[in-house]
């Protein structure tokens, strides 16, 4: 027979929510303050603004699917010096396909700009796809990338590929990669903003989708479970100015089976994260490095940090105070 909670039980339950709201609203006022009362924070808004009225304006045309076709560079001199370099140097690398996934309620527009710099940097397969904004499941989702990657594998004849993934994105890339066996053809995935310990903003929503993206979901939870083996490469670029991941800590991977590298912002926004400049370099100059063993290229700024980890963790930090290139560092996370 069902029992009661005690008094004490709600009264311990009452204070624990009240914690959790003081929590929340404490992390909300840090981000007003980064946002509002800083110089960086405040040029960070404009961009937002500024991307989210261009992207608005793009959206029509990203709702035309776009045709992967095989490219191939077989003269170089027609090429500007800095896609020669990448093509000379390295035709593997270059010849990689990177496929782009947008986030939720968004289409391959989002990644106009990101997927401009890299075929400029010499990348000579950048396809963006485009999923249902009717998606409602994760899984699915990842089951719809798995057809996306193979139709590319086989279009480009290309063992392995690259994914990108913004927001929601990341996380669909991610299921794939982790949950079913994604590893074994994805060389690097990258993730812009993605809510990889979920957001709190989905608590608003009522969605099944929503309810995959709460913090502790069971589907959160499949991919906190062991991943040995794994042979992808992570690239996470997150920033504290995101006003969608809530606590913006959680676009972060904190998993001991995975090579994770990131990139961290104090000034960035959600939907800029795929245009703002020294995450395009840092992402672009990895993808260019094959190699593992071999330090990323990374673009730093505004007080953001290139830092990696893996097992066994070492540390190493690196910060600068203006923008400048530099290399992504490699040891045990911040807190």
């Amino acid at each position: 027979m069902a029992t009661r909670p005690s008094g004490g039980c709600r009264l311990r339950a009452i204070a624990t929510g009240a914690a959790t709201l003081a929590t929340d609203l404490g992390q909300a006022a840090g981000y007003a303050a980064r946002t509002f009362t800083s110089p960086a924070g405040l040029r960070g808004l404009a961009v937002e603004g500024a991307w989210l009225t261009a992207h608005l304006a793009l959206y029509p045309i990203g709702l035309i699917s776009e045709t992967a076709r095989p490219q191939g560079h077989w003269r170089t001199d027609t090429l500007p010096p800095s896609k020669r370099s990448l093509v000379v140097t390295d035709p593997a690398a270059a010849g990689t396909p990177i496929l782009l996934i947008h986030g939720i309620m968004d289409n391959r527009s989002a990644f106009t700009v990101f997927a401009h710099a890299l075929r400029r940097r010499g990348f000579g397969a950048v396809h963006a796809i485009n999923y249902s904004v009717l998606t409602g499941d994760v899984r699915s989702a990842a089951e719809e990338l798995h057809a996306h990657v193979e139709r590319l594998r086989e279009t480009s004849g290309a063992d392995r590929v690259h994914l990108v993934g913004h927001s929601l994105g990341g996380v669909i890339a991610r299921y794939y990669v982790q949950r079913m066996g994604g590893d074994a053809v994805v060389d690097t995935l990258v993730t812009l903003g993605a809510p990889h310990s979920g957001s709190n903003l989905a608590l608003l929503a009522p969605t099944a989708l929503a309810r995959q993206l709460r913090p502790g979901s069971p589907l959160l939870r499949e991919l906190d479970e062991p991943a040995p083996g794994c042979r992808t490469r992570f690239l996470v670029v997150w920033s504290r100015m995101d006003e969608v991941i809530v606590p913006q800590r959680n676009a972060r991977i904190r998993h001991p089976d995975l090579d994770v590298r990131e990139l961290a912002f104090d000034d960035v926004g959600h939907l800029a994260l795929p245009i703002d400049p020294r995450a395009v370099h840092w992402v672009a100059s990895a993808l260019a490095t094959r190699d593992e063993r071999q330090d990323d290229g990374a673009a730093t700024g505004g007080r953001s940090r290139a830092r990696g980890t893996r097992t066994p963790p070492t540390r190493r930090t690196a910060a600068h105070s203006r923008p400048r290139a530099g290399s992504a560092e490699r040891g045990a996370p911040a807190s």
